[in-house]
């Protein structure tokens, strides 16, 4: 049985690590062009999805090695995938858009200004929100 305390270190390593990731290692060409048509859009979002990915994997091995937290390697590759996979499906805009508008979040997806702000608008918390729980269930998974 998987405890609370390993399950809320995993989530909080794969948080900090998300953050960074999306922040700092992803490329300003990477996220201006991600959401892209096309071939141009769909190679930026897998090259950031990649470095997304890379930054996740290294953090979560620093978490084994300094924790002692032993992960099962059909479980790390199935939360390294969910992730993986969630997020570029998320963050090639229009998809993610259009569950919006399904749930009927479209007004508050289109709230703010992109150029200006384009960590405040509604788009950007729902990417957010998204990212984190699917991370939420990684470190399920992993625990």
């Amino acid at each position: 049985m998987a405890s609370p305390e390993v399950f809320a270190g995993v989530f909080a390593a794969l948080f900090a690590a998300h953050e960074v990731a999306d922040h700092w290692v992803q490329t300003h060409t990477q996220a201006v062009r991600k959401g892209s048509p096309g071939w141009v859009g769909r190679l930026a979002c897998a090259r950031h999805v990649a470095t997304y990915t890379a930054t996740l994997t290294v953090v979560l091995a620093l978490v084994s090695w300094r924790l002692g937290i032993g992960y099962s390697l059909p479980n790390v590759v199935a939360a390294v995938v969910l992730t993986a996979g969630t997020h570029y499906w998320a963050d090639r805009r229009t998809t993610l858009r259009r569950l919006a508008d399904l749930a009927r979040k479209g007004d508050f997806a289109g709230l703010g200004d992109p150029l200006a702000a384009p960590t405040g608008t509604g788009a950007y918390s729902l990417d957010q929100a998204w990212h984190i729980g699917f991370l939420s269930v990684a470190a399920l998974i992993l625990a």
